[in-house]
């Protein structure tokens, strides 16, 4: 009988090749995948490349984008390469041999590379707009050396790096879209979260408003998974932290008297320095204070004084709160309308706001919280911040003038008080990805970004399946019911020779 069961065994065999060759074949979509994107976020301070993918099968219209990785490039800014020519581009290198690396080979070709210049670059091009259209031509080339799918390098009006900030927020918050347990996304109908962003040169608002915008240059419209939305966005330049500290230096200079030697109220008693004038007069932001004539080579020492009140006064007069055209201001003549729901604040604000909760162990979400630890940090002396944060060295002289400039900016300027300011969250980082522009960005651009087919490929009807495995069941028994049977045999026969 164990013999019988190998003829029955290759019949079976058989049947199953013979039905693999007959069976009906259809056609089945097969996943496309991810397609990556890169941002390169060029501020004013740095730059950092952001790598992002989404699924090829877009959601809604717009690719559904987490970052994959970051990179963040050594040195300043590509504005501060301004007459090293070719500098700009090679700073890039690294992080773009970096990018290489981390995304499939086989979508280099299909990966678009995008470079977004801000502030920085604004103000170059405003002082020198030849020197920063060769940047942008430099770091063209450098990037269309590689082997992605360059997009161009441009420089971001504020009301984009506001809006794109504003995107990034809310996508982050999953205020646009949720993935569902039930294994799709769906739109949540959650309302919007305004974006505070402070970088090195410009701070933008953003937020959506039902209030008429009585300045049309302050409204932008976009449209994200199916649905658009109305902003408000206004973007000050040269209202930046770097931008700041130097307005602020070249105020206190001028007040003085331009004398070789000033007193800084916002620098901690105990701390002085020795700089050269053209490091103070040399942006397009410090131009009012500049004196007619002076040696850009000549030195000035500054020396700290700590005194809350009198750097008060010295941050306020950066401000103008007079003469509003509208029905309603922030500061220098710009409409904004009233302040509404929740915020983020991100970039330089969360660096202040935790160095300042960290450094006075006041949990700074009141206004009044806000002025108490400005005040704290400013009559610290430089030893005592010292102690504090000593990781923080280089630039503990400019908590204090920050901290009262955040508090002028937030309470004055943008009329946050005591029910709207505990609203506005302080972030870094949500989940895994930087909150910044460059995420928005790339959220937007996708919209531009064909989606891909799903790709083709053979496969058995479920019928024929059905049969196959049917046979591969008898198959698989009728293989264990010959094994068992060799087994029983040889084992009654085995017991047979040993009774003789």
């Amino acid at each position: 009988m164990a013999r019988s069961i190998v003829p029955i065994a290759l019949l079976v065999f058989g049947l199953v090749a013979i039905l693999l060759l007959t069976v009906p074949i259809e056609d089945v979509q097969e996943a496309p995948g991810f397609m990556y994107g890169i941002v390169l976020d060029a501020g004013s301070s740095h730059t950092a490349l952001y790598i992002y993918k989404w699924p090829a099968d877009k959601q809604n219209g717009t690719g559904v984008v987490t970052q994959h990785s970051e990179c963040h490039v050594k040195g300043g800014g590509i504005s501060s390469y301004a007459g090293q020519q070719g500098a700009a581009g090679q700073s890039l290198e690294a992080c773009l041999d970096q990018a290489v690396k981390a995304i499939p080979k086989e979508r280099h070709h299909l990966t678009p590379v995008y470079l977004g210049a801000t502030a920085g670059m604004r103000l170059l091009r405003i002082s020198s707009p030849d020197q920063s259209a060769q940047i942008l031509q430099e770091v063209g080339h450098k990037i269309q050396s590689y082997p992605f799918k360059y997009e161009g390098a441009a420089i971001l009006s504020g009301q984009e790096e506001g809006a794109y900030g504003w995107v990034t927020v809310n996508y982050l918050l999953e205020n646009f879209i949720k993935y569902g347990f039930v294994g799709h996304w769906f739109s949540t109908g959650r309302p919007t979260v305004g974006a505070l962003d402070f970088g090195g040169a410009s701070t933008q608002i953003t937020f959506a408003t039902q209030q008429k915008v009585e300045d049309e240059h302050d409204m932008i419209k976009l449209r994200l998974y199916g649905q658009e939305y109305s902003l408000y966005t206004h973007s000050f330049l040269c209202y930046g932290q770097d931008q700041v500290l130097k307005r602020l230096l070249a105020h206190i200079v001028k007040s003085q008297g331009y004398s070789e030697s000033v007193t800084h109220p916002c620098y901690p008693a105990g701390y002085n320095r020795t700089l050269k004038l053209n490091s103070i007069f040399n942006s397009p932001c410090t131009t009012k204070y500049k004196p007619s004539s002076y040696n850009s080579q000549a030195s000035l020492t500054v020396q700290g004084s700590g005194h809350y009140e009198h750097c008060l006064g010295n941050v306020s007069e950066i401000f103008s709160f007079d003469g509003c055209p509208y029905s309603q201001c922030s500061f220098d003549k710009v409409f904004q309308p009233n302040v509404t729901g929740s915020f983020m604040a991100f970039s330089a604000f969360f660096y202040i706001h935790s160095f300042l909760q960290r450094i006075t162990s006041i949990t700074v979400s009141t206004p009044s919280q806000l002025e108490e630890a400005a005040k704290s940090v400013c009559i610290m002396t430089f030893n005592q911040m010292l102690i504090l944060a000593p990781e923080q060295r280089s630039r503990l002289q400019d908590y204090c003038a920050s901290s009262v400039f955040l508090n002028i900016l937030m309470l004055k300027g943008y009329s946050f008080d005591e029910t709207t300011f505990p609203r506005i969250s302080f972030q870094k980082k949500a989940g895994d990805t930087s909150v910044g522009w460059a995420l928005g960005y790339m959220l937007t651009l996708s919209n531009l970004l064909p989606a891909e087919s799903p790709g083709l490929r053979k496969a058995l009807t479920l019928g024929a399946w059905g049969s196959l495995i049917f046979l591969f069941v008898l198959l698989l028994a009728a293989v264990m019911i010959f094994i068992l049977l060799r087994a029983r045999n040889a084992k009654n026969k085995g017991g047979s020779e040993s009774t003789i």
